[in-house]
This record gives structure tokens, C-alpha cells and sequence, in this order.
């Protein structure tokens, strides 16, 4: 039986065999607004149902980003990240990149997102087998950002290991150090400025060129959130879709009338799509501060005091969604929460994603469609990003 006692959702060996369903259907019934205490005894309140994280999400007049988004305060320039402000800063710097993520311009690219996945799996299909996140997953969204950014594709594996020691510093494969992690941000750092050294002397039709012609109230960006932009981009751009595409393929493999759903019925792609970010949710919480005092389902909240939001726990929330422990890949309507909860931090490559994802699985389902596990998955210990690191897999390879 789980207790409150079980609820560390802080720690970040509370998800190494995966994201703990059972604590949050417990939170969501018996503790739905929660204090958690961290280490440093500064604590955090920790929200669990749908319709509260949708309410504060909505909110940046009372419920801040501009004081950092993880659990931990942080400091050395991160209030610059994009992330990390409020309107009306933040609709500016957003509104420098948006142009480039409209659902038009992602229509554009799918002829390309298609040919790139289609070498990806050209590279396995005759092996039959692989690791399904180093050799797949990761490659389709690392190409796709880099080359959107300007990244040379060379480079695109020291971005790869970057992101990695910055998102995984609490994971001993990956980093396991704060200071690993700030090495790793360091080096992105210099490989922007060098990135944004060469744009400016020679721009092309990509994000950096842009950022470094770009004005905010008639001033360039400096090269500090030049920087922290770059970081973002790059991170955020391959990280989510990366672990989407290991668990969406997971689930699969864990549901197996639902992949014979889909192969019979190709259509179903789409909102399979859906329930694939539904189940996965890789973004599994953002924090906010309190501006002022407030309650939330009766509790009070104090100005400056955290709150968590939990996607997952929102995403399988009963009062939102009919079955929401089961993995339907028809189901519909799915108004899940795996790009935020509404509001101004919507994720901005919520439209590239979906159309990654989607060619990624159309190719997987035609060419390798009786992939199976071979072997344990190895999940990243993190209280931030759900995350996939090695999924080994066979199928039957594809004759030349």
C-alpha cells in the first residue's frame, strides 16, 4: 500500500524503474496540493491533478518562471534562459524564434524529417538489432534541431553528450555532478560563440543567423542570452522527442494489440501520436514561485514559496481522462498536458515534434514492425526528465 511517506518526488531514486504511477494517483486522492521537503530544508508544494496545473500554468501574474523552473534555486545567468521569464519579456524573446516553428514552416520540412528518418533506420534495418535510443530515437530529433540551429550535422554528437551531462547530472552514467554539468553548459557556451562568430560574418537560413541579427527594444541580444538561447534550443530540441520516440516505442512493445491496432489501421497514427505524449510525458514537472499569497483547493500558498506542477500525474488523471492507465492508441479527445498547460510557455516545438514523431513511426511500422525488447531498458535517474538511455531490441532484418 503507498503512503504520503512514499511521496519523494524530489529525489531522484524515486524514478529509476520508471515514473511512479501508483504515489500519484495516491497524491492525486488523499494530497492533491502537497509540501515536499528538499535536502537544503527549502521544500516545494507539489500540485498532481489536471485542472490545478492547467489553473497555474494560466497564471503568471500570480504563479512566476522569472525565480527558475526546477526544484533547486540556480544562479550564474539562468534567469536569461527563455524559460526562466515572464511577459512581457518573455513574449519578446519568443516572438524572435516563433517564426521559424510555425506549423507552416514544419509542414515545409516534412519531405527532409523523412528522408533523415529513413537513413536513420537504412543504417539498422539489416542488423536486427540495435540499441533502440542511441541508434534511432536520438538521431532523428538531433539531426533535425542541429540543422535548424545551423549546427554543422558533424557536431551534432558533442551536442548530443552536452545535453546529456546537463540534463543527467543526477545520473551516474551521464554526469552525476553539478560540475560536470556546468562544464558541459560551458562548452555549448564557447560553441555558440564560435557558431554566432561565423553567422555573423556569413549568415544563413538558420536559427542562429537570425538570433544574431535579431533586436529586442532596439538592442541586440547579448551574448550572454545569446548563449542561454542557444542552450535551450539545443536541449530542449532533442532531449523531449528523443525520450518520446524510446517510450512511445516501448509502449508498443508493452501493448501489443495496440501496435495490431495500428498496423491494421495506419490512420490511427495521429492520435496514437497523442497517447504516445499522453503515456510518456518526458517534461515531468516545471516549477513556478509565488508572486503574492494565494490558496489553491483550499490550502494556502505563500509569496515566494514553490509550486511544482506534475504532468504525468496530470496526464493520468482520472477525472481527465476515461482509463487513463491504459495505452489506447485511438483514444480521443486526449487534451493532455505533455506541451504545458496552456498559457504563455507552451511548448514552442510542440508542431516539429508531432511531426517528427509521427515520420519516425510511419517508417518504423512499415519497415521494422515486429521490433521486441531484448533485454532490461536502462532509465536515466532523474526527478526532472523521464528518460530512456539504453533499449536494447530485435526484429527481423530487412533483406537488401
Amino acid at each position: 500500500m503507498v503512503t504520503l511517506a512514499d511521496a519523494q518526488l524530489g529525489n531522484p531514486d524515486t524514478y529509476v524503474q520508471g515514473v511512479p504511477y501508483e504515489v500519484f494517483k495516491m497524491l492525486r486522492r488523499e494530497a492533491p496540493v502537497v509540501w515536499q521537503e528538499t535536502p537544503r530544508g527549502e521544500g516545494f508544494w507539489a500540485l498532481t491533478r489536471y485542472d490545478d496545473i492547467i489553473a497555474v500554468s494560466q497564471s503568471h501574474q500570480t504563479f512566476s518562471s522569472a525565480h527558475g523552473t526546477n526544484i533547486e534555486d540556480q544562479s550564474g545567468g539562468t534567469e536569461l534562459m527563455m524559460v526562466n521569464m515572464d511577459p512581457p519579456r518573455h513574449t519578446k524573446l519568443r516572438n524572435l524564434v516563433s517564426k521559424g516553428f510555425t506549423p507552416k514552416v514544419v509542414r515545409a520540412m516534412e519531405p527532409h524529417i523523412r528522408e533523415v528518418a529513413t537513413s536513420i533506420i537504412d543504417r539498422v534495418a539489416r542488423r536486427g538489432e540495435c540499441d533502440f535510443v542511441t541508434d534511432v530515437a536520438a538521431e532523428l530529433p538531433l539531426q533535425v534541431i542541429a540543422e535548424l540551429i545551423g549546427i554543422p550535422i558533424e557536431d551534432r554528437h558533442q551536442i548530443f553528450e552536452w545535453s546529456n551531462q546537463m540534463i543527467g547530472l543526477d545520473d551516474p552514467e551521464y554526469g552525476n555532478s553539478m560540475d560536470r554539468a556546468q562544464q558541459a553548459a560551458m562548452g555549448m557556451f564557447a560553441y555558440a560563440d564560435s557558431l554566432a562568430a561565423k553567422r555573423t560574418q556569413e549568415p544563413r537560413d538558420d536559427v542562429v543567423s537570425i538570433l544574431m541579427q535579431a533586436e529586442l527594444d532596439g538592442e541586440k541580444l547579448s551574448p550572454m542570452e545569446f548563449d542561454f538561447f542557444f542552450l535551450l534550443l539545443a536541449v530542449a530540441g532533442n532531449e523531449t522527442t528523443r525520450n518520446l520516440i524510446s517510450g512511445g516505442m516501448l509502449a508498443l512493445t508493452e501493448f501489443p494489440e495496440e501496435r495490431q491496432r495500428l498496423l491494421a489501421d495506419p490512420s490511427l497514427l495521429p492520435t496514437a501520436v497523442e497517447e504516445m505524449l499522453r503515456w510518456v510525458t518526458p517534461v515531468m514537472y516545471f516549477r513556478r514561485t509565488a508572486l503574492r499569497d494565494t490558496e489553491i483547493r483550499g490550502q494556502a500558498i505563500r509569496e515566494g514559496e514553490k509550486v511544482t506542477l506534475w504532468y504525468p500525474s496530470a496526464n493520468h488523471d482520472e477525472d481527465a481522462f476515461p482509463d487513463a492507465d491504459r495505452f489506447d492508441v485511438g483514444r480521443t479527445p486526449n487534451a493532455h498536458l505533455t506541451f504545458g498547460g496552456g498559457g504563455v510557455h507552451f511548448c514552442l516545438g510542440a508542431s516539429l515534434a508531432r511531426l517528427e514523431i509521427q515520420t519516425m513511426f510511419e517508417e518504423l511500422l512499415r519497415r521494422l514492425p515486429d521490433i521486441q525488447l531484448a533485454g532490461p531498458i536502462s532509465r536515466m535517474r532523474s526527478n526532472f526528465i523521464s528518460a530512456i538511455k539504453h533499449m536494447p531490441v530485435t526484429f527481423t532484418p530487412e533483406r537488401g
